[in-house]
């Protein structure tokens, strides 16, 4: 590893050798934060999906496509590492990626919301290999906060500091 990689730490660079950059964390829309750690697990709030600094809005099955979709949930995984490093202070503190909410803004006859999951999900298992293989749920739902396509949120188990 080089001392640059050392520096950032590994997932770090594995999010660079991989071409992906972290947004900045997303400030809360309400009264939450944005990452609760209690008991070795850090329950990250429900993400946005943002793009080019854009939040993806609309409707499965409506005006977004799936793959339109898939990316918009892997921007939410992507704010996922975002608030856990912010929260966290490094990546390389999470042991084990356990499970992801998938919310699907879709209509009723859109049945492919675990294709639009595995944005995030597939961005987990790349980032962090076996440990980031997880249980997951996937549902549609009418409508979403300001109108968003996606929102996925995690709970993550995380290695002592």
């Amino acid at each position: 590893m080089t001392d640059t990689a050392s520096e950032a730490g590994a997932i770090e660079a594995r999010l660079a050798e991989l071409g992906l950059a972290l947004p900045a964390p997303a400030a809360p829309v309400a009264a939450y934060v944005p990452v609760v750690v209690a008991a070795g697990l850090a329950h990250v709030s429900g993400q946005l999906p943002f793009i080019d600094g854009k939040l993806v809005t609309g409707r499965l099955g409506e005006d977004v496509s799936v793959d339109q979709g898939t990316a918009a949930a892997q921007a939410c995984g992507l704010m996922i590492l975002a608030q856990l490093k912010a929260a966290l202070g490094s990546l390389d503190r999470v042991e084990r990626v356990v499970k992801l909410g998938a919310f699907v803004n879709s209509t009723g006859a859109f049945t492919d919301q675990p294709k639009v999951a595995n944005g995030a999900s597939e961005l987990m298992a790349v980032v962090f290999g076996e440990a980031g293989k997880h249980a997951r749920s996937a549902v549609g739902v009418p409508t979403l906060p300001l109108g968003a396509a996606v929102e996925v949120d995690a709970i993550v188990a995380v290695k002592p500091a």
